[in-house]
């Protein structure tokens, strides 16, 4: 059987540091010893106290071990892996008004944009890229940036970033979400907080002086819709971008959407079946079997 090097190391080592009388009285030791274990069964030396086992120097473009050490060991296929999970988690979330799409050049970085339908931001349209530690899922929770800062307590008027650690002051692995994250930033166009705000200016108008607040938020609505069909401002082919209403493009996508909302669903389709499956419509027995006659 091979053994680890640092396992052989560690048996070689206790052989060489043994005092000469301990050589010499080996048939007194092996009658105090324990019994053998049966043939084909071996058993490995005990750990050292204060061992470390053997590891490569780190080259320089090495990225550093993080707590736990799983991103200084497979960190790369480790963290594409969490990411596309992240993605194909947000797929199945089917967050409303919210749509995202990694960068083409890196996957720590997402464009998405926002789409609010109704509150005191309505009709708002608002683009935002999140970011994505690179030490992910054990590092500190993502941040999302706003491409133009919005009028909002919570959103810094400088930097356009959302105060996202007030809602995850600890990112938890596998019990945080980027979906949690994206919801969060839509939910705060529905309930204002203005609690240690980022922009003291929107939440003091919002406590004392509720018109002036909307006035303001229509302003950045307006301005914010007013760049929707601006140049995104990283050059990468999957940054989101709009372009106005052109019927020779759109029309037809158009006309292809409402058909498809119009054309009547036949109830029992879905749920036709002939032989078996594995998990019968509108049971949880597996392997069920269609009662009806076979069909032709």
């Amino acid at each position: 059987m091979n053994l680890n090097p640092f396992w052989s190391m560690s048996a070689n080592m206790s052989r060489k540091q043994r005092p000469d009388g301990e050589e010499q009285s080996g048939q007194g030791e092996q009658r105090a010893s324990p019994a053998r274990l049966p043939f084909g069964k071996k058993q490995l030396p005990p750990i050292p106290k204060n061992a470390a086992p053997m590891t490569k120097p780190a080259s320089m473009g090495t990225p550093a071990q993080s707590a736990n050490g799983t991103h200084a060991s497979y960190g790369p296929f480790y963290l594409e892996y969490s990411l596309l999970a992240e993605f194909t988690l947000v797929i199945k979330q089917k967050l409303p008004g919210i749509y995202v799409q990694p960068s083409y050049k890196s996957a720590l970085m997402w464009f998405g944009v926002i789409f609010i339908r109704h509150g005191l931001y309505q009709d708002g349209v608002f683009k935002f890229t999140v970011y994505i530690p690179d030490n992910y899922p054990d590092g500190e929770c993502p941040k999302l940036v706003f491409d133009i800062p919005v009028f909002h307590p919570l959103v810094d008027p400088v930097s356009g970033e959302l105060d996202v650690r007030r809602a995850f002051t600890k990112w938890r692995r596998n019990h945080n979400h980027i979906w949690q994250v994206l919801m969060y930033a839509r939910t705060i166009f529905y309930k204002i907080n203005t609690t240690e705000p980022l922009n003291p200016e929107a939440a003091v108008l919002y406590e004392k002086d509720v018109q002036l607040f909307k006035s303001k938020v229509v302003d950045s609505v307006k301005l914010c819709n007013s760049h929707l069909f601006d140049q995104p401002k990283m050059d990468d082919p999957y940054a989101i971008s709009f372009s106005p209403w052109n019927p020779a493009v759109h029309e037809e996508a158009k006309e292809r959407m409402f058909t498809y909302k119009r054309r009547p669903e036949d109830p029992h389709k879905a749920t036709q079946v002939s032989g078996l499956s594995w998990v019968k419509p509108g049971s949880t027995q597996p392997f069920s079997k269609d009662d009806g006659p076979p069909q032709s």
